[in-house]
């Protein structure tokens, strides 16, 4: 495979060497549009034009806030010709988050798209920052992509490139406060992708769908820097959530990279159709066996699939299992934005080590403190957070590796298991950080509640522990569950569809010194609380439930 040491220089060759080729695909109206190389290239050169044209300074920051499409790469890519720096946003961002990372980037512009609540959305956009409309229904805007590919002409791509040169700020989820802006280099961004296209031996004619937020570093590099850097990657968009399937089924991508909950999702898809106990019957009769992993595979739309992977959150090594009994070989990997997603990775698969994130990839190390956090360098991570000095200065330890913030075991044979965070805060099944602090003391603030513990690493949505105060004790059950579901609403209605809670159990017994649930400073002993009531992480999944211990 050739290695590009900028993605720019990745882009032209390509472009120059297989314009033909098709590069992205997108459906529209139920029909794909492909995109060739050359076509993709060339409208990039033109709205860097345009960029240039609106007056913009180089380094100057471009938002994107937009779900995964053709117009996101060709964006990014554009963003780059013309000096800037990218600032991706999640298409799912409330208000109040697109307004701060605009404030903190400094973004003069931003790039919006298709998006299923743009009219809220638009709120977090102040006039100062210039809109331009993505070929979709969206909120209004000044510029229009379009119109710019029509009235500009390519701007000529460099001989050279700095690979120092910024390329993006990406945004942290905010867990632990505000979001942090990871900044990535267009070298660095460019040799980890370099470095992942060489454990998954990407080969000629891999297929690839971009569904999960390319405002996550993982989809970011993953999926579009091993499609650029490599030239091999088709990559395919989806159209909506309810044409997800369908598009899925006629892609057949090679490579397929998704989160513990869509997994999870995949394997509720199977037994509603057939119960686990037939499933449990065919897999041991010879023959019948091979055809019902076929048919699974082809009603998922994965029967080409070489190479799956499963990251960004914690998932269970029953459900890899599970899955392993069809054939269907899931790799897990770890890394973090402050990696630019490359770390570990347990590629190829290996059932004696499902559990395990893998060993280190080439040109990364890593290593544990004494106090069992995982520490980890590479020549492909970040240098900084964005204007937050003090913080860049404690991510990394004296010898230049980052803090993770992960506890991790490495094997004697250098296979990583992470076991769990360093801190509080906790990742759910669909690969968010949550800071239970912030929504617990929304609880507090009610006079329903005497104490809480949120948690749910690992589920698709947070919980919530409450033991009610004395004073409500007393009404009747019914009365307090409609309170609670209330006071519930209220609460997800203020916080970011990641951190919204699925429901609320609440305690027969309090929580005391006593019974080890609290310190001798009165504080909730998160992890105990965790262990003692695990048991009712997947109970039935109604807004209150009434434990009965």
């Amino acid at each position: 495979m050739m290695m590009f040491e900028h993605p720019l220089l990745a882009l032209k060759h390509w472009s120059e060497t297989n314009p033909n080729g098709v590069y992205l695909r997108q459906p529209v109206a139920g029909q794909f549009q492909d995109y060739t190389w050359a076509e993709v290239a060339e409208q990039a050169q033109k709205m860097a034009s345009a960029l240039q044209a609106m007056g913009f300074e180089a380094g100057d920051r471009v938002a994107i806030l937009s779900k995964n499409c053709v117009q996101w790469f060709i964006a990014d890519y554009a963003i780059m010709l013309a000096n800037l720096v990218s600032v991706p946003i999640y298409a799912s961002a409330n208000s109040d988050t697109i307004h701060y990372v605009l404030k903190h980037s400094e973004a003069k512009a931003i790039f919006v798209g298709n998006l299923d609540n743009w009219s809220e959305q638009a709120k977090g956009i102040e006039a100062d920052v210039l809109r331009i409309a993505f070929p979709f229904d969206t909120m209004p805007a000044a510029m229009h992509w379009q119109k710019l590919l029509k009235n500009n002409q390519p701007l000529a791509f460099a001989e050279e490139y700095d690979p120092a040169d910024k390329m993006s700020i990406i945004y942290t989820s905010g867990s632990t406060g505000e979001p942090k802006g990871v900044v990535m280099t267009c070298g660095a961004y460019a040799q980890a992708a370099n470095n992942i296209c060489k454990v998954l031996a990407v080969e000629a004619g891999d297929r690839a769908m971009s569904y999960l937020p390319l405002a996550h570093i993982t989809e970011r590099v993953y999926i579009q820097g091993t499609s650029l850097m490599s030239g091999s990657i088709q990559v395919a968009f989806v159209e909506s959530l309810a044409t997800f399937n369908d598009n899925l089924k006629f892609i057949k991508p090679t490579l397929f990279l998704s989160v513990p909950r869509l997994w999870l999702k995949f394997q509720q898809s199977i037994l509603e159709k057939m119960s686990q106990q037939k499933l449990n019957i065919l897999l041991k009769i010879p023959f019948i066996n091979g055809m019902v992993k076929n048919k699974i595979k082809q009603a998922l739309g994965l029967e080409k699939a070489r190479l799956l992977g499963c990251g960004s959150a914690a998932v269970s090594s029953e459900l890899l299992l599970w899955y392993q009994r069809l054939d269907i070989n899931i790799c897990q990997a770890w890394g973090m934005s402050e990696t630019l997603a490359y770390g570990t990775l347990n590629v190829p698969f290996n059932k004696a080590r499902i559990g395990s994130v893998g060993r280190v990839g080439p040109g990364a190390e890593i290593k544990l403190s004494e106090a069992g956090e995982l520490l980890f360098k590479s020549d492909a991570m970040t240098s900084k957070y964005y204007l937050q000095p003090e913080l860049s200065k404690d991510l990394f330890t004296e010898d230049g590796f980052i803090r993770t913030g992960d506890k991790a075991e490495i094997d004697d044979e250098g296979f990583m298991t992470i076991t769990g965070r360093v801190k509080d805060i906790f990742k759910t099944a669909k690969g968010k950080y949550v800071m239970p602090v912030p929504i617990e003391a929304k609880f507090e603030d009610s006079a329903l509640i005497d104490q809480v513990c949120v948690t749910g690493a690992g589920l698709p949505q947070p919980i919530a522990f409450v033991v009610l105060a004395d004073e409500v004790k007393q009404q009747e059950k019914s009365t307090l569950e409609s309170a609670l579901t209330e006071l519930l609403n209220i609460i997800n209605g203020k916080l970011e569809s990641h951190e919204r809670l699925d429901r609320v159990i609440v305690m027969a017994e309090p929580w005391t010194i006593e019974n080890n649930l609290l310190t001798p400073t009165l504080k909730v002993r998160r992890h105990v609380v965790e262990e003692t009531y695990k048991h009712l992480f997947e109970m039935e999944q109604k807004p209150v439930y009434w434990s009965e211990h």
